[in-house]
């Protein structure tokens, strides 16, 4: 039997009875990060990493019933020895192992290659069965690397200050934000945030994440948009596949039948999993949060 199968709730693990990231209501989920596609309402019991308790508990409630588990350390529940791995994603993002009857399979959640500086790096995790995402799964996935982009945004921020004109940016509220949050460049002027930024903001310090000081504003117009991704590209995907050393994988949301495809060319048993994740951006539109650089410091602080 599969350590983990497709459900109509999510992804389940049979012999542990407890499922991976369900977009349905269950008794037990392990949530790999917080963003709203993976982690949801309704369940009995979460367990997660560390580090994503706070922002777990601002997104889903204080009160939700949340164990957690530091990065490497390992739980037995009903005979499967679960613990938990960087992922690289966002703040607290974890890769689920799972060993059961000699056999190791790695679910992977989301995750980037690249170090950002906000959250635990991701590790290859060496197992039999490897479970990854494939959002960006296309060849023409190459993103600039962390300081690129960190470079070009003060950059652009420093031009709009010396002409007189405010710098905004759109981003997600939770992991992009403060990707660029900690890239910015204090230097050049104050740095305001949509209020739904400013709770996630307060979690990352708590976690001991350098950002710079910022002020809150709840409504900005919201215009220009740069490319920061908080997901491997392509070759991340190919990276961390080949790090676990895994002969067989199942592939999520994204884009499966390539990098399934892909997989099978280069020898390894693959196939696709059918799941409801996406892209978190769409899952949680409605908050539009923003990072708004100012290009001279407002007399007050905004309401």
């Amino acid at each position: 039997m599969d350590l983990v199968i497709a459900r109509p709730e999510g992804l389940y693990c049979p012999p542990g009875d407890f499922y991976i990231d369900p977009w349905k209501p269950v008794d037990r989920a392990v949530i790999t990060h917080a963003h709203s596609d993976h982690a949801r309402v309704g369940h009995g019991h979460y367990l997660a990493q560390t580090d994503s308790e706070g922002t777990l508990r601002t997104r889903l409630g204080a009160d939700i019933n949340l164990q957690t588990l530091p990065y490497g350390e390992a739980v037995v529940h009903n005979g499967v020895r679960l613990s938990l791995h960087p992922a690289g994603h966002v703040l607290g993002s974890a890769q689920v192992r799972l060993e059961h009857g000699g056999r190791v399979w790695v679910a992977s959640g989301d995750y980037k290659t690249e170090p950002d500086g906000t959250c635990t790096p991701f590790e290859p995790v060496p197992c039999d069965t490897f479970i990854t995402e494939s959002t960006f799964g296309l060849p023409i996935y190459r993103w600039p690397t962390q300081a690129q982009l960190s470079a070009e945004i003060n950059e652009w921020w420093r031009r709009n200050a010396e002409e007189g004109r405010a710098s905004v940016l759109l981003c997600y509220a939770f992991g992009k934000a403060q990707r660029i949050l900690h890239g910015a460049d204090v230097s050049i002027g104050p740095i305001v945030v949509h209020g739904a930024v400013e709770p996630l903001n307060a979690v990352y310090r708590a976690a001991g994440v350098a950002l710079p000081p910022t002020l809150r504003v709840t409504d900005p117009e919201v215009n220009p948009q740069m490319l920061k991704r908080d997901h491997a590209d392509w070759p991340g995907l190919q990276k961390a596949i080949a790090g676990t050393g895994a002969e067989r994988v199942f592939v999520t949301h994204g884009s499966v039948a390539v990098l399934v495809r892909w997989l099978t060319e280069n020898g390894l048993e693959a196939q696709g999993f059918k799941t409801e994740y996406g892209d978190e951006d769409v899952a949680d539109r409605a908050e539009a949060p923003s990072v708004a650089p100012p290009a001279e410091p407002p007399t007050e602080a905004p309401a």
